[in-house]
């Protein structure tokens, strides 16, 4: 929640506008009391729906975004210029979560990497006039010189993983399969509880260099750190 004079609103009514598009709720003060609240009018719509083309108006740059976050408790990611408000994870997410990490610390416990989980901040630049931030649910750094003495990460992780939801698998499966290939990741991971599946793409110089999805019985197996493998039975609990 934000709490915007009057004027500041007046003055900057299409900044705070986006804002709202992106769910966060804004309370309009006047000599310090609140006397109107701007939301958003259709808040059962999917995160995941957003158009892939966005006018320049309607762009949230980076600087914009900063200046969200920075006053706001909630959590986004900023991808191609639009706002995604990140709610509350499931059990099953967080349990195939879990699962996973601890299986990435074993595995890369004495290596030069190190598995993550969010909340963690990945800034990727798209282009110079695009740059994206995001909050994988995993990923794996191996590029540790990138994190600065605030403790701020400026590299691109080797692995990625998104644990699919209802209202976050649109982006993962489209918009962040694009980003994650066109900025350097070389292994994306897209874990679905609701199936019980694990797609794992291979990108190499932009693009899907391989591709497998592990169901059933199967073993996932890494194409970018051979030797590391999940069973699906205990990924997901059974």
């Amino acid at each position: 929640m934000l709490r915007v004079p009057s004027t500041e609103l007046q003055n900057n009514f299409g900044r705070y506008l986006k804002y709202a598009e992106a769910g966060e709720e804004i309370i309009v003060t006047k000599n310090g009391r609140d006397v109107a609240r701007l939301v958003k009018a259709e808040a059962s719509e999917s995160r995941g729906a957003a158009s892939p083309y966005r006018p320049k108006s309607e762009w949230v740059t980076y600087g914009e975004y900063r200046s969200l976050v920075e006053q706001s408790e909630h959590r986004y990611e900023l991808i191609d210029g639009v706002l995604y408000n990140l709610a509350s994870p499931s059990y099953a997410h967080q349990e195939a979560v879990s699962e996973l990490l601890a299986r990435l610390r074993q595995w890369f416990k004495g290596t030069s990497c190190v598995p993550l989980t969010a909340p963690f901040d990945v800034t990727l630049k798209k282009a110079e006039d695009n740059i994206c931030v995001v909050q994988p649910d995993l990923l794996v750094i191996c590029d540790r010189e990138n994190i600065d003495a605030d403790g701020k990460y400026h590299g691109v992780p080797a692995l990625v993983v998104e644990v699919l939801a209802p209202s976050t698998a649109g982006k993962d499966l489209t918009k962040k399969t694009e980003l994650y290939m066109t900025c350097g990741v070389k292994e994306y991971w897209i874990v679905d509880p609701g199936r019980r599946t694990v797609t794992v793409y291979a990108f190499a110089q932009g693009e899907i260099a391989d591709y497998a999805v592990f169901r059933g019985n199967d073993t996932v197996r890494s194409a970018a750190f051979d030797g590391l493998s999940v069973p699906l039975g205990e990924l997901f609990g059974e």
